[in-house]
C-alpha cells in the first residue's frame, strides 16, 4: 500500500485486455492476484470512464505542449526581435531557413529592420 495524505490508500492498476479490448480489463493490486470485474459491473463502467478521462486530459495536454514547441522559432531567441520584426523578416524571406542563408546586406533591406537588428540576426545564425 502507498502512503498518501497521512493514511494508507489501496492503489489499483488497470490493464486493457487482449487486443486492447474494453470490457476485458485486468486489475492489479499489491499483495493480491490479478482480477477482472464482470462485463456489466457498474464499477467497471465507472473505472473505464475515469481512465478514459485521464487519457483524454493527458493527450490534450501533450498535444498542446507539442504544438507550443513546434511554434517556437529561432528568431524568438534573438534580442531585439519582437513579433513585428519577426513578421517582417518572415514576410520578406518566407522561411527561417532563408533568413539563416541571407547575407547581411539582404537582411538590412528588409522593411522594418534596422542595421543593428539585421546585424544581430546575421550574427546569431553565423557565429558573429
Amino acid at each position: 500500500m502507498a502512503e498518501l495524505g497521512g493514511g494508507d490508500i489501496p492503489l489499483v492498476a488497470i490493464a486493457k485486455g487482449e487486443d486492447r479490448n474494453a470490457m476485458r480489463e485486468t486489475f492489479h493490486m499489491v499483495g493480491r492476484e490479478p482480477f477482472k470485474l464482470q462485463p456489466r459491473d457498474p464499477a467497471l463502467y465507472f473505472i473505464q470512464r475515469l481512465r478514459d478521462e485521464a487519457h483524454r486530459f493527458a493527450i490534450g495536454t501533450h498535444r498542446a505542449r507539442r504544438k507550443k514547441d513546434t511554434m517556437t522559432n529561432p528568431l524568438d531567441e534573438i534580442p531585439g526581435i519582437g513579433p513585428s520584426r519577426k513578421r517582417a523578416l518572415l514576410l520578406h524571406f518566407g522561411t527561417v531557413k532563408a533568413i539563416k542563408r541571407a547575407k547581411l546586406d539582404d537582411l538590412m533591406r528588409t522593411p522594418g529592420v534596422n542595421a543593428a537588428t539585421a546585424k544581430a540576426v546575421h550574427d546569431y545564425f553565423h557565429d558573429g
